[in-house]
């Protein structure tokens, strides 16, 4: 099945696109017949010969092939440190929105990745993963309690090493780029600043001083990027790991709609200036169904979200796609079974890196 790709020129960019019943009903056909056959679960260290061991991320399941890392991006969807609910076809955009961007980011930097046997899956090599997440900023903005926004709306003026002047406004563009680091905690990211990083041993400073540059670089092309297809980059974060021969190489996901946040840039400024919020593809409603239904947090046994709300959710997830990449959304053509299918793909591809 081939969804047609009918997008309007960068410039002109705007939410209607969204209400694009001619293209939405085409996406929400293929999207419903997903709806039964999403990956929420994989066991592949049950079905192909030589995975050894299984990680089990939020979104994706990691797998340990000898040389190599065999990395399942499924169709999970979660929040409250917890899975709510299975989304068609989110695995397969996230997959393939990192390796578009991993493919056109090779002047900036080395990847891990090695094959990509299947729309879900990426092979790549094993590095030491650096235990630092760089996150990116362009704007000052976010409502959690690491956001730039909420600490400086605070009065935090020095933020994980970044001094900050009075008088920024939400949503507000800065002045230029910065990297507010987080260790990866059990629980939550705690950031940090570069001399911490050092210090607590977790990055050499050359290390740090090279990832670092690699980010804000990736950025910068990223914003690039968005901006020629209408749309503003304005956070995300990236992982480094140190491959076998000492490089710095860019792993996990790149410029994703789960790790960045995107405005459209077309109506950031008007709004901008009469105080309002930028407009965004908003993902947020499927939390808020569940935060009004039940409590996510206490609750043993959670809803069924509705179809109609995991539908627009998955349509939205390849809207992004579509935005980010300029490039067409082709759902699996076979409705043979997603694991039967990644566990022949990934086992063929396995068997020639031999």
């Amino acid at each position: 099945m081939s969804l047609k790709s009918e997008h309007n020129h960068p410039e002109k960019l705007s939410l209607d696109s969204l209400l694009d019943s001619g293209r939405k009903e085409g996406v929400l056909g293929a999207i419903k017949g997903g709806l039964s056959n999403c990956l929420s679960e994989t066991n592949l260290h049950l079905t192909v010969p030589g995975l050894k061991s299984k990680t089990r991320g939020k979104v994706r399941d990691i797998y340990d092939g000898g040389e190599y890392l065999v990395l399942v991006t499924t169709d999970r969807q979660s929040a409250f440190d917890r899975v709510l609910a299975s989304i068609p076809f989110k695995g397969q955009v996230l997959n393939e929105t990192s390796l578009w961007w991993f493919d056109r980011t090779l002047h900036i930097t080395p990847n891990a990745v090695v094959s990509v046997p299947d729309k879900n899956v990426t092979i790549a090599k094993k590095c030491s993963v650096f235990p630092v997440e760089f996150v990116v900023r362009g704007y000052v903005t976010g409502s959690t309690d690491t956001s730039l926004w909420t600490v400086y709306n605070k009065g935090v003026r020095n933020y994980c090493g970044n001094a900050l002047p009075d008088g920024l406004v939400k949503n507000q563009k800065l002045q230029k780029n910065i990297i507010t680091p987080t260790t990866k905690a059990e629980d939550h990211d705690v950031p940090v600043t570069p001399e911490e990083i050092i210090k607590l041993g977790l990055m050499t400073e050359a290390e740090y001083c090279e990832a670092s540059k690699k980010a804000l670089s990736l950025f910068e092309f990223g914003q690039h990027v968005a901006l020629e297809h209408g749309l503003i980059l304005v956070d995300t974060k990236y992982e480094f790991g140190k491959g076998s021969d000492g490089s710095i190489l860019l792993i996990d996901e790149v410029h994703t709609p789960d790790s960045s946040r995107y405005w459209i840039a077309r109506s950031y400024e008007e709004r901008f200036q009469k105080g309002l919020e930028p407009e965004n593809v908003d993902k947020e409603f499927l939390r808020l169904w569940f935060k009004n239904h039940c409590n996510p947090y206490e609750d043993k046994v959670l809803p069924d979200a509705p179809e109609e709300l995991v539908s627009e959710l998955a349509w939205r997830y390849i809207f992004l796609y579509e935005t980010i990449t300029k490039s067409e959304f082709k759902p699996p053509i076979t409705e043979e079974p997603v694991h039967d299918r990644i566990s022949r793909n990934v086992e063929l591809a396995l068997s020639s890196l031999k």
